[in-house]
């Protein structure tokens, strides 16, 4: 079984859902429980923070430890794979990737408003490696360009839309419509390579992975909220 944790990344998008489990945004315990359905690998895209707790790294490590391949792109996918790639978990596309090289640090980069899942996880506001690709893509000239590079990264990300980054720049409301006209999706595009790769792989379990998983005291109370016994 190959599980995917995705929401607004892949929101309205019409791609190939066979062989995947489709689960909403990843939070706490959510990984955990896939492992204990019977995963084979598992691809993280979306998930949730701030009013639950979210995807815990430990057991992503739990998850590599039984020879599930494990895959993260576009959100918190990318920066749990940037973290959790030196045990065996996968970084796919340019967005993980920079987080993975360090040329980007901070989390909020990703981050985005959305609808809930009864209106398909549709985005509310412009993450900002949405918006550089955007912003790098459309006409403008290199002092427009700045201006809405800025506005952008001053905005915090649940306001951030095509009209409070052109308001924010101090440019014409008629950027806003250019804005939406060259719009690049970059996390979606990433997304879209993830459940590629994800599709590709074989089935079953690979091999255990040589180090070590510590079954540490937070990991034993992790376990106990789900009655379950340390491994």
């Amino acid at each position: 079984m190959k599980v995917l944790f995705a929401g607004p990344s892949l929101s309205g998008q019409d791609y190939d859902r066979s062989g995947l489990d489709i689960r909403p945004p990843a939070r706490k315990g959510d990984l955990y429980r896939a492992v204990h359905d019977g995963a084979d690998a598992i691809g993280l895209i979306d998930g949730v923070f701030g009013f639950v707790p979210s995807v815990w790294h430990k057991e992503i490590l739990f998850a590599l430890q039984q020879g599930i391949t494990v895959l993260g792109a576009a959100s918190i996918g990318a920066l749990r794979a940037a973290e959790c790639a030196p045990y065996g978990m996968v970084p796919v596309g340019p967005i993980a990737q920079s987080y993975a090289n360090g040329a980007r640090r901070e989390d909020a980069d990703v981050c985005l408003a959305h609808a809930p899942a009864e209106l398909d996880f549709l985005p509310l506001s412009e993450p900002l490696v949405d918006a550089e690709a955007t912003i790098a893509a459309m006409a403008v000239t290199p002092g427009e360009a700045l201006a809405l590079r800025l506005a952008a990264n001053a905005i915090y990300f649940a306001d951030r839309t095509a009209e409070t980054m052109v308001a924010e720049a101090g440019l014409d409301p008629s950027f806003a419509g250019r804005y939406r006209a060259a719009r690049v999706r970059a996390k979606t595009a990433d997304a879209l390579l993830l459940v590629e790769q994800l599709r590709a792989l074989p089935s079953g379990r690979g091999p255990i992975p040589d180090w070590v998983f510590v079954a540490s005291e937070p990991w034993r109370s992790y376990l106990a909220e789900f009655g379950q016994q340390a491994a």
